[in-house]
Formats: structure tokens, sequence, C-alpha cells
């Protein structure tokens, strides 16, 4: 059989209210998920045992062993059916730790491929599933604008429109999940009042004091035509949204000029 290419495209949290924390230390999260066409690139061939190589300009920010979420995603999906061996080429085009699921759009390419080495599928309750994989991967997995509730688990197709394009910036400095959580410090079955208004992100606030430089990308993209301008998941990815592509570009131009140092992009959203 042919190699299978799969696009792992950027995941943006456009909107993030932190609901609460459950009883078994998860937390609960309601998000209109979107995504930008810059993406990792998955490349996946039949081969008598797994390998991995990892290419791009964050390559060297990633595993290329046996602990790179995609094995994990291979063994999760290994529970549910027989899955090949696969040789596998990750080009890493988003940076990591980053709020834009690199690592949860990668698992969930690996999924959509060797689904498609096997001729197989999955259904909705198996695709819910994936979550024990990481809270991403069912959004990723899907790969449409939705609004994605519970622990990342309950998925609804979103019935707002969205703008046609948005810009990323990142300072590509790390911004640890599991310290933004710690540092929001909601305590196991406890329910979490977050801001007002559809249009923020619960998580920015204790985002800060993990990583202060996203304060200084806020405030940039603050300073541009885009509208609204937050950041992404757990950062410290910030984007701002525009009415068109030619727009993005030109803001994302302005920024890369001042901020040469940054990872900054201009995409279409979808």
């Amino acid at each position: 059989m042919s190699s299978i290419v799969e696009s792992a495209r950027a995941k943006v949290n456009l909107t993030l209210h932190v609901k609460g924390r459950r009883a078994d230390g998860y937390h609960e999260l309601s998000s209109i998920v979107a995504f930008a066409d810059v993406a990792d690139k998955l490349v996946l061939e039949p081969a008598a045992a797994n390998a991995l190589v990892v290419s791009g300009p964050f390559a060297a920010d990633v595993p290329s062993g046996d602990d790179n979420i995609i094995w994990k995603a291979w063994a999760h999906l290994g529970t549910l059916m027989d899955v090949p061996f696969v040789s596998v080429q990750l080009e890493k085009n988003l940076p990591v730790a980053s709020g834009i699921g690199g690592g949860s759009a990668d698992a969930a390419a690996m999924l959509r491929g060797l689904l498609k080495l096997s001729g197989q599928s999955l259904d909705a309750a198996q695709i819910a599933g994936l979550s024990a994989i990481g809270a991403d991967v069912p959004v990723c997995f899907q790969g449409q604008p939705c609004l994605m509730q519970g622990i990342g688990d309950q998925l609804e197709p979103l019935k707002k429109e969205l703008p046609p394009a948005i810009v990323l910036a990142n300072p590509l400095l790390p911004c640890a999940t599991a310290a933004v959580f710690k540092a929001m410090g909601i305590a196991p079955g406890a329910v979490h009042r977050g801001g007002r208004g559809l249009w923020r992100n619960d998580m920015t606030q204790a985002a800060l004091t993990v990583q202060p430089a996203i304060a200084a990308v806020l405030s940039e993209l603050k300073n541009t035509k885009l509208t609204p301008c937050l950041m992404s998941g757990s950062g410290a990815t910030c984007f701002g949204l525009a009415q068109s592509f030619a727009q993005a570009e030109e803001e994302a131009e302005r920024l890369r000029q001042a901020y040469p140092g940054w990872w900054i992009k201009a995409a279409r959203l979808a």
C-alpha cells in the first residue's frame, strides 16, 4: 500500500470557559474550537516495526522515541482493533507546549492514518473515548469547528459563523498545561466562576503567572486591527481574528518586523 499523508492542523480555542473541576481531578470546559491551516505533517507507511523520524523547525523539541504521543495513540487504537506497524515521518511545524494542540493534532493524524491503512473506522463513543489519550484528541480527530465541552469528549457542530482568517503569535516560550491548571487552584469537586461574556479564556490570568511573556503578546495583538484578541488553550500562543486573509497577512507582517524572534503566522480559519 502507498504511504498515507495526514495534516495535523493547529487547534485554536477561540473561547475557553472553565466550568469547574470534577471529583476525579479532570477540569470541565466549554470551548469554541476552530482549526487554522498551519500544520504538522505525518507520512505513514506499513512497516515490519514501528519507527519515527522527526524533522521540521521544532523537531528538537519533541521526543522521537516511544514516548511520543503518536505511539500512545497507536497503543490506544490497538485496544480497539488490529493495527499495523508503521514507519512515520513527522514534520514538526507547530511549536510545542503552545496551546494549539500540536501533540494532540499529531496523535489525531496518526489515528486517521492508521484507520485508512486498516480500512476501519471509529463510532461516536470510540471517538469520545480518544480523550484518554489527551483532552484535545477527539476534537483534533474530527478536525472541524465545534463546541467542545466536558473534558474534551463532548463535541457539537458549531452553528456560529467564524471569521475567515486569524493571526497566531507565540513568543517561543513554553507554557505547560498542567502548570496553568495548578495555578488556577480549583479544588476537585469545585465549581469555577469565570469571567463575563463569550469572548474570553478563563485560563489567561493563571497562564500569565506561569509564562509572563504572554502579556506582551496579547498587548501587541490588541494594538492591531484584529479583534477579538485572546489566548488559545493554556498558552502561550495568542491570536487575533481577521476579516480577511489579506488583513491577517498585513498584521502578521507588522508583528514579524517588530518581533522577529516570535513565531507569527497568518492563516485561514475553518
